[in-house]
């Protein structure tokens, strides 16, 4: 069906801005069953010297965002989003690409995350990034207690990752 089928898009990655902050509600909305509120997003901006947040435009329109905070030498992702309508596209895969780049020039030598046990999706997208299963958080999500799987990279400065690292950009720009 012509209407289902999705165009890689290319975007560009930039610092979030508190102007940035009512689109990103909207993806926000979209994305999650319960969203952050404005304040938050206004705080991680504003108050939070340990906070990274990226948003991704397709022309002049937001399409994506993400955010992370490094607490000395582990960088723990706190969000990734992208708009409904540019899902598919490798937008996700570009936040991601995006914040382990900003983990490693922030002195992070980890990563990690929780991601919905349902999130099959993200999960593929993680792993593809040498990310790993390593615990469960039982009830972790509010709205339905579904459990989180928390999930760790190996060390960012390790030979292996980097290399793949380096192949998996160079797959990502080769499809744009």
């Amino acid at each position: 069906m012509l209407g289902r089928m999705k165009q890689l898009v290319r975007v560009t990655l930039e610092p979030m801005s508190a102007v940035d902050i009512p689109r990103v509600l909207e993806i926000e909305r979209e994305s999650f069953r319960t969203p952050w509120p404005r304040d938050a997003y206004v705080h991680e901006l504003k108050e939070n010297r340990l906070a990274t947040y990226f948003i991704a435009r397709a022309d002049e329109q937001i399409v994506g965002y993400c955010g992370m905070w490094v607490i000395l030498d582990e960088a723990h992702i706190t969000t990734i989003a992208v708009d409904p309508a540019f899902r598919g596209m490798h937008v996700g895969e570009r936040l991601l690409v995006g914040l382990i780049d900003a983990s490693v020039e922030r002195g992070a030598r980890w990563m990690t995350l929780e991601v919905r046990r349902s999130n099959l999706t993200a999960q593929k997208l993680y792993k593809k990034y040498g990310f790993r299963e390593i615990g469960t958080r039982k009830g972790y999500y509010s709205d339905n207690r579904e459990d989180a799987i928390i999930m760790w990279t190996g060390s960012l400065l390790d030979t292996s990752f980097k290399d793949r690292l380096v192949q998996l950009r160079a797959d990502l720009e080769r499809s744009e």
